[in-house]
């Protein structure tokens, strides 16, 4: 077979994989749904390009639409990387099936890393700046121009593309890599978001955020004038992110495929007074040794303390959040990450033993009481982490007990609604190959962040302040006082299709 054959065959096997994905195809309901929001995103983007060169020609005196899209080119960048969070998967993850074939690791390695670069992802932003550009450049630069200023956009997302892969492959070697890009663009996105009058505590930084913008103006405007500088610089750039994602990603694969690691089995001795529950004493120390033992679960976890520690650091010791919403979401997130990070995917790790579970009589049921019962006792951290905030005034107490208590009572139930319809494996130590989450589960997730938020301003704009609050108290404790209703509401749902379930975790076990 010669290696033209073997990529068109590649390419075969990962249609295939897409179409047969037993997620897809046992739930008609998510085809469509990722169709409407692939149409939905890309009319968003559609009508941002017809609108925005409307809005941008009268924004300056004498400066071109363009110009002032192009000084927004780190702002599309940051939030491009970003959601490749949730939409890409890594080389090393589609090599993983052929790993056992005889079948170079470097060939795969290379056809799935220039797939990458090309893949039709890349040119979803096309969605904006082809009207953009159809509407704003030709006058000016011409056909030639626009053509540079398209290829510039595409060299940079394809360069965003390959440095989103090597992040993301340190960060399964350690998950403190993700600091390097988050801090970046954190400071990067303060300075080009706020205004200059934010900054008068330390004039450099508005000359700062001038020179950025400057600087990224500058460069598009090269790539449409077609000067050899910017496409040196960035094909080279890719180049060098080519070559370290193909060397660091084929090392951690060989490693992770040869399941060379040393285990340390951590001592449960101190936690035998949760005996004294029975079942539901078994199951809390299961979820206790969940993120003890396993280190995907333990990532999770630890990555949800660092996001909340640092938002709630920004916020104590900066005025870069203080207006309202970021305000009341910094207080939301800090409550809902860490049952979020695991609860979204429920049921998904127990799916390794899913058939020894079931083999008790309302095994399931105490599983899911355990669950509760310990990531209600998680917000106790939280807590400790806001008691800053709320003495020196940048979030009130009523806030406070409304999020906390909405957060147990109303998000938590809303997020258990997945233990009905999860229905696949998640291996419990792999990182670099493991399954990522599915549509509905990135759908609850978007929905636990912001709906809240949204509720809170209708409560306190019908209600006012603090009554507003209240009514998030008085709907938390119906749900606190209630979780066993529909925790048993949840289970009996379970069973009913128990068999379609288990057969998804059959089928994803070791897929």
């Amino acid at each position: 077979m010669t290696r033209y054959q073997l990529y068109k065959l590649l390419r075969h096997n990962d249609d295939l994989r897409e179409s047969r994905h037993p997620m897809f195809q046992k739930n008609l309901f998510m085809k469509i749904l990722i169709g409407f929001m692939f149409v939905y995103y890309a009319a968003i983007l559609l009508l941002l390009g017809i609108t925005l060169p409307m809005g941008f020609s009268g924004m300056y005196n004498g400066v071109a639409a363009f110009h002032v899209l192009d000084g927004f080119v780190l702002t599309v960048i940051v939030c491009d990387f970003w959601c490749r969070f949730v939409l890409q998967e890594t080389p090393a993850h589609q090599v993983k099936p052929y790993r056992l074939l005889p079948v170079r690791r470097s060939f795969l390695l290379n056809v799935y890393l220039v797939r990458a670069a090309l893949s039709w992802g890349n040119l979803f932003w096309g969605f904006m700046l082809v009207p953009f550009g159809l509407m704003t450049i030709p006058n000016l630069l011409g056909w030639s121009g626009l053509a540079g200023w398209w290829l510039g956009w595409w060299l940079l997302i394809v360069a965003n593309s390959y440095m989103y892969m090597l992040t993301r492959a340190m960060c399964m070697k350690n998950v403190a890599w993700a600091l390097v890009p988050l801090t970046i663009h954190i400071l990067l996105l303060s300075f080009l978001i706020l205004e200059p009058s934010t900054w008068s505590f330390w004039e450099p930084m508005t000359h700062w955020q001038r020179d950025i913008d400057m600087a990224s103006t500058l460069l598009m405007y090269d790539f449409a004038r077609w000067k050899a500088w910017p496409y040196l610089t960035l094909t080279c750039i890719i180049a060098l992110s080519y070559l370290l994602n193909y060397h660091i990603q084929g090392r951690m694969l060989y490693h992770e495929v040869g399941k060379q690691e040393n285990v340390k089995v951590s001592s449960t001795t101190s936690i035998n007074w949760l005996n004294r529950y029975g079942a539901l004493g078994e199951y809390l120390k299961m979820e206790i040794k969940l993120r003890l033992r396993n280190r995907q679960v333990r990532m999770q976890f630890f990555v949800g303390l660092g996001l909340m520690t640092m938002l709630s650091l920004l916020l104590d010791f900066s005025d870069i959040y203080d207006n309202a919403f970021m305000t009341s979401f910094i207080c939301l997130y800090d409550y809902i990450v860490l049952g979020m990070m695991t609860l979204i995917t429920i049921l998904c790790y127990e799916g390794n033993y899913m058939d020894g579970l079931m083999s008790r009589r309302e095994s399931i049921y105490e599983l899911l009481r355990a669950k509760y019962y310990f990531n209600v006792l998680l917000l106790l951290v939280p807590i400790i982490l806001l008691i800053p905030s709320i003495v020196i005034g940048k979030i009130g107490i009523w806030m406070n007990l409304g999020y906390l208590l909405f957060t147990a009572g109303v998000l938590y139930p809303m997020i258990f609604q997945l233990a009905v319809y999860n229905s696949n494996t998640l291996p419990l130590n792999q990182k670099l190959t493991g399954k990522q989450a599915n549509t509905m589960q990135n759908i609850v997730s978007m929905l636990v962040l912001f709906l809240p938020i949204g509720f809170e301003k209708l409560m306190i704009l019908l209600a006012g302040d603090p009554w507003g609050y209240v009514v998030l108290m008085v709907t938390g404790i119906a749900g606190l006082l209630t979780h066993k209703w529909w925790l048993r509401n949840i289970y009996r749902r379970f069973i009913a299709r128990r068999y379609r379930n288990m057969e998804g975790f059959r089928l994803t076990k070791n897929s």
